[in-house]
């Protein structure tokens, strides 16, 4: 593993450790890369969800359209 230092004002500091404690983590180290990992999650949805709004329609979002995903969501 690599290692990064970074330098941070004591109010941000002081708010680390408190997430710190308060959450759960072990260390500093752990709950930055959380972050780290819940800020690519949130950014791999984001560009899913501008992909899909850039394509074109496929159909009419009507009752038999949702029943049809209802459908196979039970049978997976």
């Amino acid at each position: 593993m690599t290692t990064m230092n970074v330098s941070l004002p004591d109010a941000l500091k002081s708010f680390v450790d408190e997430q710190v404690e308060k959450r759960g983590f072990s260390t500093s180290s752990e709950y930055v890369r959380e972050l780290i990992r819940a800020d690519k999650d949130r950014q791999k949805l984001r560009n899913l969800l501008l992909d899909g709004a850039a394509s074109p329609a496929d159909g009419v979002a009507d009752e038999a359209y949702f029943a049809g995903l209802r459908k196979r969501v039970r049978q997976a």
